[in-house]
């Protein structure tokens, strides 16, 4: 079989069918075995890599984008950096487009029409055109459990360039409504801001719902004249408790691992107990971890309604 023809060099590495044959690309030449379809109507060598992440595979869909067309839901807030659900859980590919225009109909991406409004899609920082995420934190409320969304939400007001207030997503319910029983309300309840991590803030939660007040976040410890010793994740400052979270399964750093010992130490030193709380405690509805801080706080002086 003769090698296949080379490809102009101005096609880029996913590309549409329409614009290879205006380039005079013969049809046949673009149903070659070098040439796969990741959608309808584009094409791509088999020498690249398939696509592993959702965002790649946004990323490979993006040539296929009608103009009035552009990324919502969980692949807006990905590609944002917003925490997606926890396995087993798989993000899938979300276009919208605001109506009258209409939505991509093709297997492998989830369309929807939304209901008309005035625009604000943005760009990502890879070059995607995605929905707001204070939009896009909304639409997921018909997709994800009440603690995902809690996670996103911390993080879309949280970081040294907050993506969203509350008062905003307040006000997106308040525009668009509700959904699954007010779900969305329930999640708001429970965001806070300055939050570093998605399981920050499932330890969070456990610890509130397990019966235990609520710790401050981040808070700074600092010494007898005042210097900073340590940023705490979750901290108990009447009681002198903080809890972390160690999401590490293997000590493959060792000089970090060092360095986090004498943290740990240091903060020990200013007469606080610290609560270390790995994978293994979070399992089974964070059960142990919570008995881990309780017991820490019956230690310092904490009992129920104190």
């Amino acid at each position: 079989m003769r090698r296949p023809e080379p490809l102009p060099s101005d096609l880029p590495p996913v590309f549409r069918v329409s614009e290879a044959r205006a380039m005079g690309v013969n049809p046949a030449r673009l149903s070659r075995s070098d040439l796969r379809s990741p959608h309808r109507g584009l094409r791509t060598s088999r020498s690249l890599p398939v696509p592993a992440s959702s965002l790649e595979i946004a990323a490979q869909y993006a040539p296929r984008l009608a103009g009035w067309q552009f990324f919502s839901h969980e692949t807006a807030l990905e590609a944002v950096g917003a925490p997606m659900p926890e396995w087993p859980y798989r993000p899938r590919l979300h276009v919208a487009a605001h109506r009258p225009s209409r939505e991509p109909r093709i297997p492998g991406v989830v369309g929807h029409r939304l209901q008309a409004r005035q625009s604000a899609v943005m760009m990502s920082r890879v070059g995607l055109p995605i929905e707001t995420p204070v939009r896009a934190w909304r639409q997921v409320g018909s997709l994800w459990a009440l603690d995902d969304l809690i996670a996103a939400a911390d993080y879309l007001l949280s970081g040294e360039r907050p993506l969203a207030t509350s008062e905003q997503l307040r006000d997106e319910i308040e525009v668009m409504g509700d959904v699954r029983r007010g779900i969305l309300r329930r999640a708001l309840v429970e965001v806070r801001n300055g939050v570093r991590s998605p399981r920050e803030t499932r330890l969070r939660l456990a610890l509130t719902r397990g019966g235990l007040p609520e710790p401050e976040i981040n808070w700074v410890l600092r010494d007898g004249i005042g210097d900073p010793v340590a940023e705490l994740d979750l901290a108990y400052p009447r009681w002198r408790v903080c809890a972390e979270y160690d999401g590490r399964v293997h000590e493959t750093d060792r000089r970090q691992f060092a360095r986090d010992a004498d943290r740990w130490d240091s903060i020990r030193e200013q007469g606080w107990e610290h609560v270390r709380i790995l994978n293994v405690h979070m399992q089974h509805g964070a059960v142990r971890a919570v008995e881990r801080v309780r017991d820490a706080l019956i230690r310092a002086g904490w009992h129920d309604g104190a």
